[in-house]
């Protein structure tokens, strides 16, 4: 037997031979591209190769690489599998010349069988019924001339290749001119042989194969036949044995006949004969011989028992018993059923794109190379998977296979699943009648939604939401608007928490393949099916065929949503179907829709008939009053009385530059009540990070931010106050340029407004409209502390925060960087864990800690504020004793990169697009060392690699991202943070802000100073040794980060193979004992303070520079320019004014003056809350005059540029 073989293959058949060489114990050596790099085949060999980046005729067809492969691993044999060199007699007769064992058919078989024209004059040879024919045709005008001497229907076929491919099916002249050149062209590319010839096509047709084995020594055996006659596109979709309905003398003919054929010619290893049988007069006729493993042998092994992959190694090897001492005795019936990724509603056209979700039933043999997160790219045959079922009788093992296709889950693409169960539930397959032609004439009920315009940003969501994973850095992210979400879904008689879309300033266009209820709500838009007006908040019910086109929000609000009737069917990502953009997980894709896009909805829908009552439609404006509650931190503590007083008094006007993530605000400055943040920063906002609640408004520097539902859980910035729950809706239709005024209400009021909102959402129906009525006056609350208890003896001082109306902060001791403290909060969230645990204590949703915090996200209908704050106080007087407090930690040692490429790219694009003269700027490393009084850049590296930095917390900045901060505080390099902060930065990055170490979780904006990258935190889909029990993070609290150098080359390599498994990080697994610590703290306190003294000193030094050289003064994030007063310009007759629609960055300038346009030419693009917007022409003429420029602020309404018409 052999010890190595080469899989030349991929996907499916790559997987298949690796499990029976496994069985064998024989090790196996995969091939693979770019492409297929997270396919199961390469995860599971024993070794894989690249050998390409995509294409086949590169990669997979080029047998010098595989061969190099082969010599270079070792390997004593080949397994082709079926498809690329399968049957490439050149290909086996190499193997042969190197001494490497082709496991197959030998070369001679493959030029007798593998060119269809050969192969029929061999069955001529021995009897073997043919269909009228031709032989190899020289051109079109042959073909023309053998095609009106058999008359039509005729199949033009290639001679070479097989699979379905190469072959079209005329039914008169014009097709098979048509047909000709494409043929060819695909038999070329795909098989190196143009050769094409006729045959008689036979209208009712059944496609009868039989399995056969040889030797290569005079013996043969036939394993029995299949029926492959489900075909779509003359490819195999559905195949079963035995096949129905034959007679024992017809089937034991066919066998003979195979038996005959292979004998003839001393066949070696596994083939397969192929028939055309005429269903009408019951003969039947060669059709050609497959010298390789058939796609669908699986079912032949399932009812023998045979594993046809062990026969073709054991025979190639020479290990291979007697045929004639081998028994075949078929039991019961097999069926198999091709998944394939393609779109049967539009013609079968290939799907490409990432598995979201794939799940598979244990009841039936799986065959499949995906799994959740694959890609699935154009390059290849789209087979995803081969699920088997076998029965003792044909009917059994059709209702096996339809509850197997049900159990499976495919999401992310779109697949044949739901057309195969149609196919086998049909009558004609049932009965054991269906022809060839079948499929041809089968109406496929689609139930879903094809997306012909995908609109500005449109995504699916669910309500509440994702929530329970605050804590390590993932957003709820569900609608931003939940009322109008809720209520939509509610219209269509949907529990609230269906997914629905979420459809942002521009709508898409949608096309119905079947009928469906639906209801869209929100701001007003315009929306028209098939041409006619649609009226927001009610129901409707849709015709399959129909066009939905929605086109702009009109003027108020800036998100519609629409929901349909049992919810749109994605995939749920950690309990939920959000879809969460910047983390690319939940909802369709992990993406906003695209053009192309399937989305699938229920099959059942019942018509319903429901109006929302105009008083309880929601109220939008361009000016809103939204209602808050003062806290967590107010005055006097971090902003004076005067700067809340302003906070309530002024109209905030809403930023262009916001997004899910946040709403940016326009207004005064601060005076604060502090002159900086002391350990936590330079600027008076900055804090040590604690967590956010959601519509917490919090000031990053001078400029306040409304947190969204995809912002971040944690940060280091203040928050005065907290939009209301019931208010949240609110918060989801800003838009730029907006005003918006702040209205303190009491908790009482929040809850009462709560409480009101979910009765409409529940009954559709209510007394009072939702529309809040404010009325001006002083703040409600006097200090937004709920209570403390004061330091005393072992007690530290506690800070009861209120944070909104569904979030209480509770902070530990003093505004300082403090382990015990940590431990501390640790301490808390163990107790109230075990009360979770235990029941005692219900309505709580998550608990997120800080740095010297822990946030309690709670649900007041379950458990009131007074309740929570209660337990709280009770649980200070249980609590143990952190001084011993032993905590389990993990050593992870992660490689890093340093100064790494990735990250002086992000540099240079901040100095041209942001800030030159940051004094941060050009080098990171080199601001670290001078602001830290290092003499040296090996002295800031020696530290980083040095120091072991304890995790903190996780979601600094989202996903897992680890915020931690040296044990040993001779390693704690402070740096301020980038102001204002960069506008990209490198998944993975590491930076040091503050006193404190963070790797980003993910690509976006940041601050901290880079000192390189490292592997990711965040393994999306799969599940490794190092990311494992359903957690797709990383780190855990306390964990202990240790760097260790590597280049960037092996950064990227190690990267990649993190994610797949074939790399492990090296941890160790302990304990933390705080006492030890804190022994350490106080042996070293003179070198340590001696070492902060210094450290300050060239802190104190740095900003004496920036005040030398103007550099002191914070840059400010708030930059708008004023709206030009163009508008009153004399325009020339003729002429008309292009505007701004909305408030942005001029992205892109795509015309200059004296350029003709004609209507609909695409003039500017503005960037906008993180979306582009395209500004078009309204009518044909020439651009006059452009008074704006790329890179350039634009108000919305303001004059971009002049048209002069064409006279």
């Amino acid at each position: 037997m052999f010890e190595k073989v080469l899989i030349a293959n991929r996907g499916v058949i790559a997987c298949r031979i690796i499990r029976t060489l496994r069985q064998l114990g024989v090790k196996s050596v995969a091939v693979y591209t770019e492409a297929d790099a997270l396919s199961r085949h390469v995860l599971e060999a024993d070794e894989a190769h690249c050998i390409g980046s995509g294409i086949a005729a590169e990669s997979y067809l080029r047998a010098d690489k595989i061969l190099a492969i082969a010599r270079q691993t070792g390997a004593q044999a080949i397994h082709p599998g079926y498809g690329f060199l399968s049957e490439q007699a050149d290909f086996a007769e190499r193997c042969v010349t190197e001494a490497i064992h082709f496991i197959g058919p030998t070369p001679q078989h493959m030029r007798l069988f593998g060119l269809k024209h050969t192969a029929r004059e061999l069955a001529r040879q021995n009897q073997v019924p043919l269909l009228p024919g031709t032989d190899l045709l020289d051109s079109m005008e042959d073909t023309l001339r053998a095609a009106s001497h058999l008359g039509y229907p005729v199949m033009l076929k290639s001679t070479a290749g097989g699979g379905g491919i190469g072959m079209r099916l005329c039914w008169n002249r014009d097709e098979l001119v048509d047909a000709y050149d494409a043929v060819k062209h695909l038999a070329q590319n795909n098989f190196k042989n143009a050769g094409l010839f006729l045959e008689k096509f036979v209208e009712n047709a059944r496609h009868i194969e039989v399995q056969i084995f040889g030797d290569g020594r005079g013996q043969v055996v036939a394993l029995g036949e299949r029926d492959c006659s489900m075909q779509r596109r003359n490819q195999k979709i559905i195949e079963e044995t035995p096949a129905p309905h034959l007679s024992s003398r017809l089937r034991q003919a066919l066998m003979d006949m195979a038996v005959r054929l292979g004998k003839a010619v001393d066949y070696q290893s596994a083939g397969t004969v192929e028939y055309i049988l005429d269903a009408v007069s019951g003969e039947f006729y060669f059709l050609e011989v497959n010298t390789r493993l058939q796609v669908e042998h699986g079912v032949t092994e399932a009812v023998t028992g045979i594993d046809l992959v062990e026969w073709m190694v054991r025979q190639a090897a020479g290990d291979l018993p007697s045929l004639d001492s081998l028994v075949i005795q078929p039991s019961g019936a097999a069926i198999q059923a091709r998944v394939y990724a393609e779109n049967p509603a539009r013609a079968f056209q290939p799907c490409s794109g990432v598995l979201t979700e794939a799940v598979f039933p244990s009841t039936a043999r799986i065959e499949t190379w995906v799994e959740r997160g694959v890609e699935v790219s154009p390059f290849y045959d789209p087979l995803l998977a081969k699920i088997i079922v076998q029965a003792p009788t044909r009917e059994q093992a059709i209702t096996r296979l339809i509850n197997a296709l049900d159990a499976t889950t495919l999401h992310g693409i779109e697949t044949n699943r739901d057309y195969l169960k149609q196919a086998l539930q049909s009558v004609l397959f049932r009965d054991g009648k269906h022809t060839t032609s079948f499929l041809h004439g089968f109406h496929y009920r689609a139930y879903s939604i094809d997306v012909l315009a995908p609109g500005v940003q449109t995504t699916v969501q669910d309500y509440p939401g994702r929530l329970g994973y605050w804590h390590i850095g993932v957003p709820p992210s569900g609608p931003m608007d939940a009322l109008a979400f809720r209520l939509a879904n509610r219209l269509v008689n949907n529990s609230e928490d269906k997914a629905g879309l979420e459809i942002t300033f521009i709508g898409p266009t949608l096309r119905f393949n079947s009928d469906c209820v639906m209801a869209v709500t929100g701001a007003p838009i315009d929306v028209q099916c098939d041409g006619e007006p649609l009226t927001l908040w009610q129901s409707h019910f849709i015709k399959a065929g129909s066009l939905l086109q929605f086109g702009k929000v009109r003027q108020q609000g800036c998100r519609a949503y629409l929901a349909v009737q049992g919810g749109f069917q994605v995939a749920a990502y950690l309990g939920s179907q959000s879809t969460f953009t910047l983390g690319q997980f939940g909802g369709h894709a992990g993406r906003a829709l695209r053009a192309g896009d399937v989305l699938r909805i229920a099959a059942r829908q019942d018509p319903v008939c429901i109006v929302l009552a105009e008083r309880l439609i929601p109220q939008y404006t361009n000016n809103w009053e939204i209602g808050v509650l003062y806290g967590p931190h107010g005055a006097p503590d971090f902003f004076t009385n005067e700067d809340i007083e302003q906070l309530f008094a002024i109209r905030w006007t809403v930023h262009h530059n916001s997004s899910r993530t946040g709403i940016r605000l326009l207004g005064p400055k601060p005076r604060w009540a502090r002159s900086d943040g002391g350990e936590a920063g330079l600027h008076p906002s900055n804090i040590h990070d604690n967590a956010y609640a959601i519509g917490a408004i919090d000031f990053t520097g001078d400029m306040p931010v409304i947190l969204g539902q995809d912002g971040p859980s944690l940060g280091g910035f203040v928050c005065p106050i907290v939009v209301a729950h019931a208010e949240l809706w609110k918060v989801g239709q800003l838009k730029p340029g907006d005003r918006v005024q702040f209205r303190e209400i009491s908790l009482a009021q929040a809850l009462e407004l709560e409480k009101s909102q979910n009765e409409v959402i529940r009954h559709l129906h209510s007394p009072e409209t939702l529309s809040t009525q404010f009325k001006p006056g002083s703040p409600i609350a006097r200090s937004p502390v709920l209570h403390c208890i004061p330091e005393a003896g072992q007690q530290v001082s506690v800070t009861y925060r209120q944070s909104g109306d569904h979030y209480l902060l509770v902070e530990y001791g003093p505004l300082v960087l403090d382990l015990n403290v940590r431990f501390r909060v640790h301490a808390l969230m163990q107790w109230l864990q075990k009360a979770i645990d235990a029941e005692a204590l219900k309505g709580i949703v998550d608990l997120t800690p800080g740095i010297r915090s822990l946030q309690i996200h709670f649900n007041p209908c379950e458990l009131l504020q007074s309740q929570l704050l209660d337990s709280l106080i009770q649980a200070e007087q249980q609590l143990s004793a952190i001084e011993t407090m032993m905590v389990p930690t993990r050593i992870v040692h992660l490689p890093l990169s340093w100064d790494d490429v990735s990250t002086r790219q992000a540099i240079d694009k901040y100095m041209q697009s942001v800030r030159k003269d940051a004094p941060w700027c050009p080098s990171n490393i080199e601001f670290i060392r001078r602001i830290n009084g290092l003499e040296s850049i090996e002295a800031v590296q020696h530290i980083l690699f040095e120091a072991s930095y304890l995790v903190m917390g996780l979601g600094d900045v989202y996903l897992g991202a680890p915020v931690a901060t040296p044990l040993d505080p001779r390693h704690r390099l402070v740096t301020t943070k980038y102001n204002p902060a960069r506008t990209w930065t490198p998944e993975n990055a590491v930076g040091i802000g503050g006193a404190y170490l963070c790797v980003y979780g993910m690509e976006g904006p940041g601050g901290y100073q880079f000192v390189g990258r490292t592997i990711p935190m965040w393994n999306r889909y799969r599940q490794t040794a190092d990311f494992k029990e359903g957690k797709p993070w990383l780190l855990r609290f306390f964990d202990q980060i240790r760097f260790y150098p590597v280049d960037e080359d092996e950064l990227l390599r190690l990267r990649k193979d993190l994610i797949t498994g074939r790399f492990k990080l090296r941890i160790e697994e302990t304990t933390f004992s705080l006492q030890q610590t804190n022994h350490f703290l106080r042996q070293n306190k003179l070198s340590i303070d001696a070492f902060k003294v210094r450290q300050q000193a060239a802190f104190d030094a740095e900003r004496e520079r920036w005040r030398q050289n103007g550099l002191a003064d914070q840059i400010s994030e708030i930059i708008l320019d004023e709206a030009d007063a163009q508008s009153e310009l004399d325009l020339p007759a003729g002429a008309y004014c292009v505007n701004a629609h909305v408030t942005g960055t001029v992205w892109k300038l795509l015309v200059e003056e004296g350029q003709s346009v004609t209507i609909g030419t695409p003039l500017i693009i503005i960037e906008s809350m993180k979306m582009e917007f395209t500004v078009e022409a309204d009518s044909a003429g020439t651009v006059q005059r452009i008074f704006c420029k790329q890179g350039g602020y634009v108000a919305s309404g303001q004059l971009l540029m002049i048209v002069q018409t064409a006279c």
